[in-house]
């Protein structure tokens, strides 16, 4: 049972954690839909991809985050339509998310390098739910009703991709949103995402992937995830990630079928802040699902 300790701990960062409206994502590279619906559409079929990450185990009350999304083409290719939904709870604060994505695809040339331009519109739904917490005055009207507000947004992102590239932009959301929270009145602030990644085949065996992901928003600091992937054999993945924010992970993936991957990844703190935790664990699984009209790229890169 979380303890009040927790709870004073929520309130005091109160406006921090509503800083980070986006839940975090370590694995970001295989699922750029998370903050881009230009992505929606580019693998050439249609895919499910799902993600639970638990942040700092150990810590009663840390982050915790379930997210699933699911798109695929559309009109021979030409456009991409999907959703995604999401939900994270930190502490006694609960934040759930449903967008759907269009996103349209531009042939660059005849290589196979597409623009994909793309929108999302859903609505995102923030509160407090104090079932569960050990108070000090059991009668203090603040703890004994939980409540939700809920505020619809849209968001823009732009993907330019071939078999061996990607580069993104993006704002998940476009609209700032004025919430009620513990600490007072909070912004759904906007966040800037800007990423890419690029494979290089040494040989038959062996692919190099760096990634980069910048994360952006107003009134907070620039943070970059910087990861280098090795693929072997087309079947598995491992990888080494840093995060500016004094954070460093590995992860490892391996694709079961061509129409099927699972994925892991370990961060841990640098700085000795977190102390007593286990680190962040983060699960992936992904499904490539072929169409009559397409069919699953292998390998399969971004």
């Amino acid at each position: 049972m979380k303890k009040i300790a927790i709870l004073s701990f929520i309130v005091l960062c109160s406006t921090s954690l509503w800083s980070q409206q986006d839940p975090q994502a370590s694995m970001y590279f295989f699922n750029p839909l998370q903050f881009n619906p230009g992505y929606a559409g580019s693998r050439g079929s249609f895919n499910v991809t799902g993600v639970t990450r638990a942040q700092w185990l150990g810590w009663d009350g840390a982050p915790n985050t379930q997210y699933i999304a699911f798109h695929g083409p559309v009109l021979r290719q030409n456009v991409g339509l999907g959703g995604n939904i999401a939900y994270d709870r930190i502490g006694s604060r609960t934040a759930f998310n449903a967008m759907a994505n269009f996103a349209y695809h531009l042939r660059l040339n005849e290589d196979n390098l597409r623009l994909s331009l793309g929108l999302s519109g859903g609505f995102q739904q923030f509160g407090y739910d104090f079932g569960g917490l050990t108070v000090t005055d059991p009668t203090d009207a603040n703890y004994l009703n939980s409540y939700r507000q809920t505020k619809v947004n849209f968001g823009f992102g732009a993907y330019l991709f071939d078999k061996n590239f990607y580069a993104g932009v993006s704002l998940p959301r476009l609209i700032k949103r004025s919430m009620d929270t513990l600490g007072g009145r909070a912004y759904l602030q906007r966040h800037l995402f800007v990423t890419g990644g690029y494979v290089y085949n040494l040989n038959s065996v062996i692919d190099l992937k760096p990634s980069l992901l910048l994360k952006y928003t107003a009134n907070g600091p620039l943070i970059a995830d910087i990861n280098f992937s090795v693929h072997l054999y087309n079947k598995f993945w491992a990888g080494a990630l840093y995060r500016t924010t004094d954070c460093a992970g590995i992860n490892f993936a391996y694709q079961i079928k061509d129409w099927c991957m699972a994925g892991y990844s370990f961060d841990f703190p640098l700085n000795g802040k977190f102390l007593n935790q286990w680190g962040t664990h983060e699960i992936m699984i992904s499904f490539d699902l072929r169409g009559k009209n397409n069919a699953i790229q292998s390998p399969r890169y971004f």
